[in-house]
């Protein structure tokens, strides 16, 4: 079958955008089985491309007659799928449309009737594109398909049961990015990639495992079976990345990286020795659970080049955790964090409020931990209820949410600060969305550049003094909307600590947020959907 594949833009914009957060494995891995089955692939990334998602289409449905085109998102992608199924519509009303993605598996039926594909595919997509494939070449039963949704003959909505996790992850064929752009992206990085510990970094972005053993109630997973690829087969897919496309970072997906710290310990070795091969080596950085993470395993990926780590905290209170399903304890949370600053690892995580079990004394006690001992690196918000999730659903059954349609084309891309506790009121839960923001704008670590040169269109070089060790550093290649209204996330290369460096108009509005709220929302949003009408 002759199929397009669409990589999907993340931005609301008509230009080129090479700033995306990681290059699409998922769509990746779809590439590669349909190929591997032994179709024919084109693929179209409207990121690299100029024009609107409609003038784009059209041009590429015209060069080639196709039998179906394939496409995913994650939930926040309504607005982009929206156009791209439209597109299609008005331009081959006959051609077959197939979505995958969070998007149509988080909110099935009402995705499904709201955006009109013919197919959707549910969870994890590589056996199962490939069954529906075969099923639609011999006029097959849709019905034995596992994992997808359809409307028959009669145009009655159908989901098809679950399909089995691919047990046997080394089974799969790597990712296929050949037609996705991948060159162009990566010759096209910037520092930010890497948080600017590389002025250039070449980044690689690789699942290692998949699902999580977890079922935290913020977090949406459609699959929550853990499976872990063997190294002998993660390795040979970075060797052939590191001598095809000069790799020098790698950032690793999976929700949980040291579920086997034995495994931790030999990746370690591994992209110690592979690191070698390549000028100036290799850096990485991966997520883990405070469950386990000790002192000698800090050292040993920070010996490895993994210099940033990414850990779930949520909350510092023992009952909100538990509300959480999140199992751990506040005591390995100050351990771990303690642990981080006297190794001169670098830090990232989240203190989310407004679980269900939060309320003032609970909110309070997290934040004055915070503010006391993370130095800024800790981020703090307020929990977003991603559709899936298990406080999504309690927020739709509830009637906090009202109309699920809306939530997720026009608020789900935004922060929401929804009151979603049990024994907080809706005057409490706006007096501690207040509280969080001061705290943001007085607590997260900040500086304004020393100089500021810019390079070529939205590239500059920035000269930095380190809030915390005070070393001054030149970084290169930074990305900047523009130079004269900006903020950066910024890592020490010395002591490896996180801050911003903002320019001095930027820095001028921290201290006038509240004031400066209406505008800024309203700057939003009258942004946005003028954009959306150009995209």
């Amino acid at each position: 079958m002759k199929i397009l594949l669409i990589v999907p833009r993340y931005e609301l914009t008509n230009k080129v955008n090479y700033d995306y957060s990681y290059f699409p494995i998922g769509l990746g891995y779809i590439s590669a089985v349909m190929k591997k089955a032994g179709h024919e692939v084109d693929c179209i990334n409207l990121n690299h491309l100029e024009g609107t998602i409609a003038m784009l289409l059209e041009q590429k449905l015209e060069s080639k007659k196709y039998d179906l085109v394939a496409t995913g998102h994650m939930g926040i992608g309504f607005v982009i799928v929206e156009e791209i199924i439209s597109t299609i519509r008005k331009h081959s009303p006959d051609l077959k449309i197939i979505l995958g993605g969070a998007l149509i598996t988080c909110e099935t039926e009402l995705m499904f009737n709201s955006l009109k594909p013919d197919f959707g595919v549910l969870g994890e997509g590589e056996a199962t594109i490939v069954e529906l494939l075969k099923c639609l070449e011999k006029k097959g039963d849709l019905d034995k398909v596992d994992g997808i949704c359809y409307r028959d003959d009669k145009g009655d909505f159908k989901i098809t049961k679950s399909r089995t996790p691919i047990a046997n992850l080394d089974s799969l064929p790597f990712p296929d990015y050949e037609g996705l752009g991948f060159e162009d992206y990566i010759n096209n990085n910037n520092s930010s990639k890497s948080y600017l510990l590389l002025d250039y970094p070449r980044e690689y972005a690789i699942f290692c495992s998949r699902g999580c053993p977890f079922h935290c109630t913020f977090c949406y997973h459609p699959e929550t079976n853990y499976r872990m690829r063997s190294l002998d087969n993660i390795f040979e897919e970075l060797e052939e990345a590191v001598k095809k496309y000069k790799i020098n970072w790698i950032a690793i997906l999976d929700d949980l990286f040291s579920a086997n710290k034995e495994r931790s310990y030999e990746f370690c070795r591994r992209i110690k020795e592979l690191s070698k091969k390549v000028p100036g080596g290799i850096q990485w950085f991966c997520q883990l659970s405070v469950i386990g993470l000790d002192r000698e395993l800090l050292r040993t990926l920070k010996d490895s080049g993994c210099h940033q780590v990414l850990l779930g905290f949520e909350s510092y209170n023992p009952e909100v955790l538990k509300s959480m399903k999140k199992p751990i304890t506040p005591l390995q949370i100050d351990s771990v964090i303690k642990l981080a600053f006297e190794e001169k690892m670098g830090l990232q995580g989240n203190f989310i409020f407004g679980d269900v079990a939060e309320t003032k004394e609970t909110a309070k006690e997290t934040l004055n931990y915070w503010k006391h001992n993370c130095k800024g690196q800790i981020q703090i918000g307020f929990i977003q209820p991603y559709p899936g999730s298990a406080i999504y659903n309690r927020c739709v059954e509830k009637g906090i949410i009202k109309d699920r349609l809306d939530f997720i084309k026009n608020k789900l891309p935004y922060t929401n600060w929804i009151n979603m506790t049990d024994k907080m009121t809706d005057k409490e839960v706006l007096q501690l969305k207040k509280e969080i923001l001061r705290a943001r704008r007085k607590y997260y670590p900040c500086s304004v550049h020393l100089k500021l040169k810019k390079t070529k269109k939205n590239r500059y070089d920035l000269k930095v003094k380190c809030p915390f060790c005070k070393e001054v550093m030149d970084y290169k290649n930074c990305f900047l909307r523009n130079g004269i209204h900006y903020y950066i996330g910024v890592a020490c290369r010395k002591c490896y600590i996180r801050f911003d460096v903002t320019s001095p108009l930027y820095r001028f509005e921290p201290s006038h947020y509240e004031e400066l709220a209406f505008l800024r929302k309203t700057y939003l949003l009258l942004r946005d959907n003028i954009l959306k009408k150009f995209i």
